[in-house]
């Protein structure tokens, strides 16, 4: 009889958490697990709660103690020489892009390196260039930003997140504003950095397509809360109708169509 197959075991835990913006509660008792070496994908709704918890999981929004664990340790205890140590195991790939557009596209996947380690600048040069051939960009090291397409500047800004060889890669909205070809071809990008440097990748999106093609795990959020994790297979076959009219992009019944709206204010 064969043994079954281990669960990969979380690096990142969250409990319970909590978060506030003006005095407004924006997160409720969010819980779940990453798992390592896997893809989580975080979905829901515009305005769901998916970038203030990607905030709080990249260290930029202050937690409470005993609401998310890094590899068992309560990230609310860590001290600003823990929390550097943190944010060096990571990367960071923003919606835009976030790229200097008065430095070069090889420049700015370099600022990294500059920033957080002694190297020569021959070196980091080096480094950079074998960063953006990792993402097919080596071709437009020297040109700047401004000089590239959508899709090249969020491959640049997948490039920079990469430069410190991060083990935790996390990834906000990779396919906002790019034609099919090039999200899909960003999202195969995606797995092939977990397949072959076993990276841990946690993916904020609302692009239902982009989700299902690389997800290993899946949480979809609604005003704040969880309304349910797990592999996308069981998402897909979810009992909960808000789960399902999500899945099928339909409009809340509340909302009203133009023309009525447009009746309402002139009656």
């Amino acid at each position: 009889m064969g043994s079954e197959a281990m669960e990969p075991s979380p690096i990142i835990t969250i409990r319970n958490l909590k978060s506030h913006y003006q005095g407004k509660q924006v997160l409720h008792d969010i819980s779940f697990e990453v798992p390592s070496h896997q893809i989580t994908v975080i979905m829901g709704m515009s305005g769901c709660g998916k970038t203030t918890l990607l905030r709080h999981l990249v260290a930029l929004k202050g937690t409470d103690l005993d609401q998310i664990e890094i590899d068992g340790r309560d990230m609310g205890r860590f001290e600003e020489k823990e929390l550097s140590a943190y944010r060096r195991r990571i990367g960071v790939l923003f919606q835009s892009g976030a790229l200097f557009n008065s430095l070069t596209v090889a420049e700015n996947i370099a600022v990294p390196l500059k920033v957080h380690t002694a190297l020569p600048d021959e070196i980091i040069r080096i480094m950079a260039l074998i960063k953006l051939n990792m993402v097919g960009l080596v071709n437009v090291a020297d040109q700047l930003p401004s000089q590239l397409s959508g899709g090249m500047r969020k491959r640049a800004g997948l490039a920079r997140a990469l430069a410190m060889d991060p083990e935790i890669l996390f990834v906000d909205e990779p396919s906002a504003g790019l034609d099919p070809i090039t999200a899909a071809a960003l999202d195969q990008l995606i797995l092939d950095l977990k397949e072959t440097l076993g990276m841990t990748i946690i993916v904020v999106t609302h692009e239902l397509r982009s989700a299902f093609d690389i997800a290993d795990q899946m949480v979809v959020m609604d005003a704040g809360r969880i309304l349910q994790a797990g592999r996308p297979e069981e998402i897909r076959n979810s009992g909960s109708e808000r789960v399902q009219q999500f899945l099928r992009r339909e409009a809340d019944q509340g909302s009203l169509k133009t023309e009525e709206y447009i009746t309402q204010l002139m009656a």
